[in-house]
């Protein structure tokens, strides 16, 4: 099955990506302009981009932009899991604990977020099928992809485009 790029390890990620780095302006004291410690991360493959630089260090920007990036290409890069009907282990875990619990700012959540939208769109969007393969509710499918309001809006827009009604 292929991998995701949001499921890669940081390393890989990064050797996938051109790193830039550069100054920002805005708040942060005397020494916020005098270093470069924004982060901005472009995904080659892709060519999506994600930027941090909110912390005045550089590796806490680049813990952010890793993490915004990861985001980025789970709403907006779909995997063709050719079929395939096994979530993935990370997905088993957190559902055979019951209802389907995550925090939006976990290290696992674009891994998860990913996967149901690849799901998503082999079921051409409709929740109730992807839900049957994830073993989990659709309800609890919808919820996930509300966490992150991209997401949603990407599911809704391709139901739209499907001539689907929109999820709440």
């Amino acid at each position: 099955m292929p991998i995701h790029p949001s499921s890669l390890t940081e390393p890989e990620l990064l050797a996938a990506c051109d790193q830039r780095f550069d100054r920002r302006s805005g708040p942060g004291g005397q020494h916020r302009n005098k270093v470069e410690t924004a982060v901005i991360l472009t995904h080659r493959e892709s060519g999506l981009s994600a930027e941090a630089n909110e912390r005045r260090s550089q590796q806490a920007n680049r813990d952010q932009a890793i993490f915004r990036l990861r985001l980025t290409l789970a709403v907006k890069l779909r995997t063709d899991r050719h079929g395939s009907a096994v979530p993935s282990p990370e997905w088993l875990a957190r559902v055979k604990q019951g209802p389907l619990r995550v925090n939006p700012e976990h290290q696992d959540f674009p891994l998860l977020l990913a996967e149901v939208l690849d799901i998503l769109a082999q079921t051409e969007y409709q929740p109730a099928a992807a839900a049957a393969i994830l073993q989990c509710s659709s309800s609890q499918l919808v919820r996930l992809c509300r966490l992150f309001p991209p997401a949603f809006k990407h599911v809704n827009d391709e139901r739209l485009h499907r001539g689907l009604h929109r999820l709440k």
